[in-house]
């Protein structure tokens, strides 16, 4: 069964913790609940957004460095 990440607040969403860095997870990656799928930046402040579930990452549903509002899909995971 499909379960769907959303963003539990507006900000700028990254998939990765900095430039130089790989991102947090891609495609077809199993992560468990507590994996951080990517940060939310708002005003400066960074906070980390969790899978909340596990399971093989589908696709992500927004770009890196998009503006989200609170409860826009991030990634489905099946």
């Amino acid at each position: 069964m499909a379960h769907t990440v959303q963003a539990p607040f507006p900000g700028v969403f990254y998939r990765r913790p900095d430039p130089d860095s790989d991102p947090f997870v891609t495609e077809s990656d199993t992560i468990e609940a507590d994996t951080v799928i990517g940060v939310i930046e708002v005003m400066k402040m960074f906070q980390e957004i969790r899978a909340e579930q596990g399971g093989t990452v589908a696709e992500f549903l927004v770009e890196n460095e998009t503006s989200v509002d609170a409860g826009q899909p991030l990634l489905r995971l099946t």
